[in-house]
């Protein structure tokens, strides 16, 4: 069985997207789509949070991909203040599906800016599972659109954060956990930056213990 991961070129709203796309070993895996920081200050698919991600994913067995937004690296087109790249992260999720066509959930993360459009992809995709979303910087974004928010997930914020202040994320959760018929989990990392610089591995640890449980509540 062939489980490396590979290049993939698919065909976006706006050109060519490039990304890396590992196949799940089982007979149908769950997927999961990844997005990456903002562009225009260095975001790519080879985020260090981007790539954790993305191995949580595989070591739980899921077929898993991540790609370059518009503009990035070797994707094609330009930049689209979030509209593109919104367009880009549904093609992504409508690819995967298709290499997936039975997977039985399907997740969605992001980082940063990539939190962000993957809450907006939970609007556009009622077929998405659940969400993971790591420091969604409510304080430069209006996520006013999750009303009402359709999936259960996870945010994630650093404590010490120096981009988002820490009760502007705690807000956005609060609303979302009032919201009727979803459950939203809530962790802070004490010690942790925008960037999770020397946290990772607290990071890691949340993130694969709410995938495994939430994976496997399914099946109960």
């Amino acid at each position: 069985m062939n489980n490396q991961v590979k290049e993939v070129v698919i065909t976006g709203p706006d050109g060519k997207l490039v990304g890396k796309y590992k196949k799940g070993q089982s007979l149908n895996p769950p997927v999961a789509l990844i997005l990456h920081p903002h562009p225009l200050y260095g975001g790519t698919m080879n985020n260090p949070i981007v790539l954790e991600l993305f191995n949580i994913f595989d070591d739980l067995g899921f077929s898993t991909f991540r790609f370059n937004f518009r503009g990035v690296g070797k994707s094609e087109g330009k930049f689209d203040n979030g509209l593109g790249e919104l367009a880009d992260a549904a093609a992504g999720l409508d690819w995967i599906q298709r290499q997936n066509p039975n997977a039985n959930q399907c997740w969605v993360a992001g980082f940063s800016f990539g939190a962000l459009l993957c809450m907006q992809l939970l609007m556009r995709r009622p077929e998405i599972t659940r969400f993971v979303s790591i420091s969604p910087q409510p304080n430069l974004y209006d996520f006013n659109f999750l009303a009402p928010c359709p999936a259960s997930g996870i945010i994630i914020q650093g404590k010490k954060d120096e981009l988002v202040p820490l009760e502007d994320t705690n807000r956005l959760a609060q609303k979302l956990q009032s919201q009727k018929n979803i459950v939203i989990d809530y962790e802070e990392i004490s010690g942790a930056n925008h960037f999770y610089d020397n946290e990772i591995h607290k990071l890691n640890k949340i993130v694969s213990s709410y995938v495994e449980r939430e994976l496997n509540s399914r099946y109960r």
